[in-house]
C-alpha cells in the first residue's frame, strides 16, 4: 500500500512540476504579446520616446537618445506597421519579429518602406520582454 501512495505522490510531484513548467511558458508567451501589442502601438502612434521605454535597460543607457535623434523620429508618421506572421521563438527566451513600417515624412509628404528586424529578450527574474535591437532606423526608409 504504502508503494502505491508512494507512486501516487511521485506522479503528483511530476505533474505539478511539468504543469508549473508550463505555466512559466504560458506567462512568458503572455507577457511577449502583451509587450509586442504595446510596443507596435507607442511606434504606430508616432511615440518613440514611449517607444525607448521597450529598449533593454543596458541599451537604453548605452546608447540614451538624444533631442535630434527624438526630432527626427517627429519628422515622421506611421502609415503602416505591418507584424506579418507576428514573433518567432529562437531560443527559450529570445524572440525575432519582422516588422514592415510605411513611414510619411511630414515635410515632404513622401512615403517610405523599411524592414525592422527586432529581437527580444526576455528577463525571467523581471518577468519582462526587452527589445535588444533598439528601435526602427527611419534613415533606411526607402
Amino acid at each position: 500500500m504504502h508503494r502505491i501512495a508512494r507512486l501516487v505522490a511521485m506522479l503528483g510531484l511530476a505533474l505539478g512540476t511539468l504543469l508549473g513548467a508550463g505555466c512559466a511558458t504560458d506567462q512568458r508567451n503572455h507577457a511577449l504579446t502583451t509587450t509586442l501589442s504595446a510596443y507596435a502601438s507607442m511606434v504606430r502612434w508616432g511615440d518613440f520616446a514611449s517607444a525607448q521605454q521597450f529598449v533593454d535597460p543596458a541599451m537604453r543607457e548605452a546608447h540614451p537618445l538624444t533631442p535630434i535623434e527624438l526630432s527626427r523620429f517627429k519628422q515622421y508618421r506611421v502609415s503602416e506597421y505591418d507584424e506579418g506572421q507576428g514573433a518567432v521563438p529562437t531560443g527559450e527566451n529570445e524572440a525575432r519579429q519582422l516588422v514592415r513600417l510605411s513611414v510619411i515624412n511630414i515635410n515632404t509628404q513622401a512615403e517610405r518602406t523599411l524592414i525592422d528586424r527586432q529581437t527580444w529578450r526576455y528577463d525571467p527574474a523581471a518577468h519582462h520582454w526587452w527589445l535588444t535591437s533598439g528601435l526602427p532606423d527611419l534613415s533606411q526608409a526607402r
